[in-house]
């Protein structure tokens, strides 16, 4: 999205760069909105764009706004009566919440921006294609 200067996608264009369903796009998309992350606009060529410039979405922002934890931790309890499980998942969970906080703000310092520049020349080739397709 950070590459189409404002064109929008539809969630069917967005669910084939995913290689997913365009239903799960769009449940995914009312969080981003939510979160100002991503706009839509409706009509004949409409769609989802960037709801800011991407220099100013970072990776924690769209962890964030997915609602969705970062590390993941089996710490469901087998035997919830066990004291011994109970210390152990309690110390697990802490640990877990530390790792979170850790690469939260290192993923704060990576943009939208950063990825687009990260695969700008592998995406060009792409990018030309549709463009070739749309004119």
């Amino acid at each position: 999205m950070a590459e189409r200067n404002g064109r929008p996608m539809t969630s069917e264009q967005l669910a084939a760069c995913l290689h997913t369903n365009p239903v799960v796009v769009r449940r995914v998309i009312a969080g981003l909105r939510d979160a100002g992350i991503v706009a839509t606009t409706k009509g004949h060529g409409g769609g989802l764009m960037l709801g800011r410039p991407a220099e100013e979405i970072s990776i924690a922002d769209v962890s964030a706004a997915l609602g969705e934890s970062l590390v993941t931790i089996g710490t469901e309890a087998g035997s919830p009566g066990c004291l011994v499980e109970r210390s152990v998942t309690a110390r697990l969970e802490s640990a877990r919440q530390e790792a979170e906080r850790l690469l939260a703000a290192r993923l704060r310092t990576t943009t939208l921006a950063d990825l687009a520049a990260d695969v700008g020349p592998a995406v060009a080739p792409h990018a030309r294609k549709e463009n070739t397709h749309a004119a």
